[in-house]
């Protein structure tokens, strides 16, 4: 089996390409480096013994993906590539459609010129918006209320669409929560560029001295202690979860989407509190004024990725804590370190 990987040298991507090379499959990676390192290629080696396939570019680059479908016969695509910070997909809307809906249009059009009829798709839980009940399953109805979470819900739509126009086509959107974690071997994590925008990276960052501390934005919501409560997944689960997927598609046709998370919500402080217990380092934190559009709280109903391909996430709190923070006290400016 050979795997069409976008956005590999990601921080999920490249997770999941460590599980692929493990699992014995060919993959061929597509990034663009914006958001990435090529350092990353030579996490995955140094973890797998298997350097990939890579080339560099976007994919809606037309004449570039033509070289990738020509040089090789892929069996399925695994599609990461994609903008992701909701703050940024406000600002710059047509970026983001552009990037996350026009590429992935270009990339499903590239599968159908090239008789490749099964996709993996890197969705969102931001498709369902402000939740009519907790936890989120898959029948929610689908209201986001951002450019970021309206970017993929539109190309779930396009999956959707093609899937119902050619009969032999199987997609699986999987809607993530909110991955965190790192490789075990501490080579490979999350290396956001600038600010992070999600938690965990911000917390490990303070950890190691480039930030001096933690905002937690809002401490008056009706949760268990005031801060905002979200389903935090190791990201090697998650990387799990693609390969069940496909498995899943190799042997069904049409289209699905699938929620990958915990089923458990933890609140931004109890997160701050099982960092520092387990790893023995004090995040200091200071608490500011609620962010616009953020949620109270909201986590996954999970239970259709175990009834459709046998997933569930299996790594503790305690293992994404410790496993950050030995990516992150390993390489303390991330990959340029």
């Amino acid at each position: 089996m050979k795997i069409l990987v976008t956005g590999g040298l990601g921080y999920i991507g490249s997770h999941f390409a460590v599980c692929a090379i493990q699992a014995s499959k060919e993959i061929v990676i597509v990034d663009s480096l914006e958001n990435s390192s090529l350092k990353v290629l030579d996490a995955i080696e140094s973890i797998t013994g298997t350097r990939p396939v890579f080339y560099q570019g976007k994919v809606q680059d037309r004449e570039l993906m033509t070289q990738v479908f020509n040089a090789h016969s892929f069996d399925s695509v695994v599609h990461f590539a994609g903008y992701k910070a909701v703050g940024e997909s406000t600002k710059e809307p047509l970026m983001y459609y552009q990037n996350n809906v026009a590429g992935s249009a270009v990339l499903m059009d590239m599968m159908k010129e090239y008789g490749v009829n099964k996709l993996v798709f890197s969705s969102s839980a931001t498709v369902y918006g402000v939740p009519e009940f907790v936890p989120y399953t898959e029948s929610h109805r689908i209201a986001p209320f951002n450019v970021y979470g309206h970017s993929k819900a539109m190309t779930e739509v396009m999956m959707q669409g093609l899937c119902e126009a050619q009969p032999d086509w199987s997609a699986i959107a999987l809607r993530y929560f909110n991955p965190v974690g790192a490789h075990e071997s501490g080579d490979l994590g999350e290396d956001p560029k600038g600010i992070p925008n999600n938690l965990m990276p911000f917390i490990t960052k303070v950890a190691v001295g480039e930030l001096a501390e933690l905002g937690v934005f809002g401490d008056d919501y009706d949760t268990v202690d005031g801060t905002g409560v979200r389903d935090y997944l190791h990201v090697m689960d998650l990387a799990e979860g693609h390969l069940k997927a496909l498995s899943w598609l190799d042997a069904n046709k049409g289209f699905k989407a699938v929620n990958l998370g915990t089923g458990n919500g933890m609140s931004v402080l109890q997160m701050v509190e099982s960092f520092e217990r387990v790893n023995g380092v004090k995040v200091p934190y200071s608490i500011k004024p609620r962010r616009d559009g953020d949620l109270p709280a909201f986590w996954a109903d999970a239970s259709l990725a175990k009834e459709l391909f046998d997933w569930q996430a299996n790594r503790t709190l305690d293992d994404m804590m410790r496993d950050s923070w030995h990516w992150q006290s390993r390489h303390p400016r991330g990959y340029q370190s």
